[in-house]
């Protein structure tokens, strides 16, 4: 039987670092294309500051022009939303159709600081209120472990830190993390060696990747974790986007059609039918004509 993964499109991590504002309801249709693809698992929205994010200002609107557009017999996808504060929190549980809630948990000082602006006691206090919140209120809750797999600014780094990361958020309630390559320099052989390397120290936790990167070398890397167990993987039609705290090169998501191929060649199942895909991916390609002029340009 093929094992069974899970693909989560990310089109909020497509579209933050854009400084070319797309209009709400062009975000909406999007969303509403995925969902009529087949992507069970979307990372939508962020509730940022908007004087940081200009991009997710509307995130609100967004998902009330999603949530209206949903055919009713159709079943809604998991809708994550991404916070770094305690004020996104509170935007987050009470926008409705949002179901689980997403924090970037920065194992790098320097990164944590230009994200979000915390220390580490601060932002493992934000962890824990997550744990808190999303539980009483019934929302999931995933956090990324954000430079993952080294960073540029010369800090200290080994696979020992990460398992150190795991294991206290494991420790706090955490079941779904995902390892995130924020600037993309991982090689293949880094992102098996890592994911085999910590993998057995989260029993019972869906580890995930989320993996930044050129087009060369992205189905490489995606096959490495895959070998090397993981069945979660996060990705963006046409690898759009990148983060826009982590430097001024931004690179972009691993293409989702980069994804499906590469795990098609192993034989798993990824639940989404690929011919359904062309649409999603003719107004992926619209939004980065128009919208992504400036990245394009660096």
């Amino acid at each position: 039987m093929p094992e069974t993964v899970k693909i989560i499109e990310c089109p909020r991590d497509a579209w933050q670092g854009l400084t070319e504002i797309i209009p709400t309801q062009l975000k909406v249709d999007y969303l509403l294309q995925l969902a009529s693809a087949g992507f069970k698992h979307i990372d939508a929205v962020s509730f940022v500051s908007p004087t940081h994010v200009k991009q997710m200002a509307d995130s609100e609107d967004v998902m009330k022009g999603f949530l209206s557009g949903i055919p009713a017999n159709a079943a809604q996808p998991e809708i994550i939303g991404i916070v770094v504060n305690e004020q996104g929190i509170q935007r987050a549980l009470s926008t409705p159709g949002v179901t689980t809630i997403g924090y970037p948990y920065s194992i790098s000082a320097y990164f944590r600081r230009a994200n979000a602006n915390m220390s580490r006691g601060e932002s493992r206090g934000l962890v824990q209120e997550l744990r808190k919140a999303t539980k009483a209120s019934g929302h999931g809750l995933v956090v990324y472990i954000s430079m993952a797999f080294g960073n540029p600014y010369e800090e200290p780094w080994g696979p020992e830190i990460v398992e150190d990361a795991l294991v206290w958020l494991k420790d706090a309630g955490v079941r779904t993390v995902s390892l995130a390559d924020t600037v993309g320099n991982a090689s293949p052989e880094q992102v098996g060696a890592l994911y085999t390397a910590v993998k057995d120290c989260v029993a019972g936790v869906e580890l995930g990747v989320h993996l930044h990167s050129r087009a060369e070398g992205a189905a490489e890397k995606v096959l490495a974790a895959y070998d090397a167990g993981c069945r979660r993987f996060d990705g963006a039609l046409t690898g759009l986007g990148g983060c826009p705290f982590a430097g001024d090169d931004l690179v972009g998501n691993i293409a989702t059609e980069t994804i499906l191929a590469a795990l098609a060649s192993r034989g798993a199942d990824v639940g989404i039918q690929v011919e359904a895909l062309g649409t999603a991916i003719a107004l992926a390609e619209e939004i980065r004509a128009k919208y992504a002029r400036v990245a394009q340009a660096q």
